[in-house]
């Protein structure tokens, strides 16, 4: 289209002799639900921060588009039975349809946790990723996953409000599942910590490293070997048991700063953890 056209003529241009560059226009805010290279505010929470938790399942909740394209797009490696005990490289959505956007879609929710915890009943826990659309009609996801959590005897069931819409960038989405994390998990720990494990003074965990291609492995195995012992990884390889221990750590070493500054500045406040 003409206006499409136009604006994409600012981003190719041929570089002349004696100029200091070639003019092309970059490093500006996608607009939302359009096509961009660049991340949303949806695929920082559920492509980068929650995905690769493996123990968990994480619903795309909204139209199947957002899901597929996230789908396995990144080398999250992990150890565990896919199905089983492990759910990473599987596709969770809820499949909106137009008569969804129109009457909501809470029950399509409900059914959707219903159908995974009769097909894959050792998942230890589920998130729901919210696309657009559920911001846009106002789906109460809250209120769902403490009735779903209820239901099945104190269940982890985690509402994270990552909607593409509210970030240009996956750096909100980061940021939101931090959140997610330190109010749904954290503020949900007994008194006394959970999971039940003796602490020693060498307890670190590892935050913000993803697994790519096994990188946070070969991190682990040298800090083993310095005496430390890792309880968590965040969140490549990583589980919610994991999650839940790292409020015991002496230290948290930070790897990808941008995505997970916040949840350690507030173990550093809360916890004391440096």
């Amino acid at each position: 289209p003409e206006k499409t056209a136009k604006r994409r003529a600012k981003h190719l241009n041929v570089h002349q002799a004696g100029k200091s560059d070639c003019g092309v226009k970059s490093n500006i805010k996608s607009i939302p639900g359009v096509m961009t290279i660049r991340g949303c505010a949806y695929a920082g929470s559920k492509g980068v921060v929650w995905g690769p938790i493996k123990d968990m399942v994480h619903i795309s909740h909204g139209p199947v588009g957002c899901g597929q394209y996230s789908w396995g797009s990144r080398r999250n490696y992990y150890v565990g039975t896919t199905g089983i005990d492990s759910f990473v490289t599987l596709q969770f959505t809820s499949d909106f349809q137009e008569k969804d956007i129109v009457f909501g879609g809470d029950k399509k929710l409900v059914k959707v946790i219903d159908e995974i915890q009769e097909l894959f009943p050792l998942n230890n826990g589920i998130t729901i990723q919210s696309e657009c659309p559920i911001g846009l009609i106002g789906d109460d996801i809250e209120a769902v996953s403490r009735a779903k959590s209820k239901e099945y005897d104190g269940k982890t069931i985690v509402p994270v409000r990552c909607e593409g819409f509210r970030g240009v960038s996956q750096s909100l989405g980061h940021h939101i599942a931090n959140d997610a994390v330190r109010d749904w998990i954290f503020d949900k720990l007994e008194p006394e910590g959970k999971p039940k494990f003796e602490p020693t003074p060498y307890d670190v965990a590892i935050i913000g490293d993803y697994n790519i291609g096994g990188d946070a492995w070969s991190s682990r195995i040298l800090l083993e070997e310095m005496g430390l012992r890792v309880i968590a990884q965040w969140s490549g390889d990583g589980s919610l048991a994991e999650l839940e221990a790292t409020p015991k750590a002496k230290l948290n070493i930070l790897h990808c700063y941008r995505s997970m500054n916040y949840i350690s500045r507030h173990m550093e406040e809360k916890f004391g953890i440096p």
